[in-house]
């Protein structure tokens, strides 16, 4: 399997490390990029990242016959509205936007009856700092590729998509936009507000910058996804609102369960509430426990 061209809209980390990945793997022939930003189309270029920039994303559609959109989730319908008129049924068109059933809905609106070409796609990998200088050919090898097909996905997308994956080392697990939906908001949605409410709960506190520069290993594992991209994350996080708030129900009654114990002083019950958590999460390993 080999594409001629691929059009890549949104020249970040994870557009970018598609687009090198896919020319290690061979998979591509020519890369067309386009980001909101000239300055960082020109960027991509200067680091090899693309072939061409284009004025637009309609015109790096043009011609492609695989097209990644990597923008924030926000920007998924008018991004559609601006390729539509050249998205093709014999094109293989996917996002790794990090919420889906926003992005399928807005898919179906703009779209219409070329919906049947885009496979909704979540890859699990990133890392702390975006953009295209850190761009990263091995960044999805070894990680989860969650594909949410729907109803109208077209059977030879579904299995291009997965074989562009697989060939890039991921591993694709296929689930509906709800179950995804639901699923990251209690293992990536919950803990990226949890850990911007703890940082600034933090530093409401006079002596915030003591406590930091005191900080040993568990405020950095704690904390390092606190660091991440402000308008990424309030992307994310009003898109997903409804499972994101049921999880932090959950949170609340855990936390305050721990607040009682510890309030009574019951060394017993606080025992077991912290025995309970390791017994969950000593044995887990990332990217285990799930088949395709």
């Amino acid at each position: 399997m080999k594409f001629e061209q691929l059009a890549l809209i949104g020249c970040g980390l994870m557009g970018g490390s598609f687009a090198l990945a896919m020319r290690r793997a061979g998979l591509v022939k020519r890369v067309v990029g386009y980001s909101k930003s000239p300055s960082t189309t020109e960027r991509a270029r200067q680091l090899g990242v693309i072939d061409v920039e284009a004025p637009s994303a309609l015109l790096a559609v043009s011609g492609a016959d695989i097209v990644l959109l990597a923008v924030p989730v926000a920007a998924t319908e008018s991004t559609f509205k601006a390729i539509r008129h050249l998205v093709r049924q014999d094109m293989l068109l996917m996002d790794v936007g990090s919420t889906k059933r926003d992005v399928v809905e807005a898919g179906r609106r703009a779209l219409r009856e070329q919906i049947g070409a885009f496979v909704p796609c979540h890859p699990i990998a990133g890392k702390e700092h975006g953009g295209i200088e850190h761009a990263d050919a091995d960044l999805y090898a070894g990680r989860q590729v969650v594909i949410t097909p729907i109803e109208r996905t077209l059977v030879a997308q579904l299995a291009q998509a997965e074989q562009v994956w697989k060939q890039l080392g991921s591993r694709v697990v296929k689930m509906s936009p709800e179950a995804h939906d639901a699923t990251y908001a209690a293992v990536s949605h919950l803990p990226h507000m949890l850990a911007f409410a703890y940082m600034n709960g933090l530093m409401d506190q006079a002596q915030a910058a003591r406590f930091m520069a005191l900080a040993g290993s568990g405020f950095r594992d704690f904390s390092r996804i606190a660091a991440s991209e402000p308008a990424v994350w309030r992307d994310i996080l009003l898109a997903n609102r409804q499972e994101l708030l049921a999880q932090s129900r959950h949170f609340r009654e855990a936390l305050a369960q721990f607040e009682r114990s510890v309030e009574a002083g019951d060394a017993k019950a606080v025992e077991e509430l912290v025995r309970r958590a390791r017994a969950a999460r000593a044995p887990w390993r990332m990217g285990t426990g799930l088949e395709d």
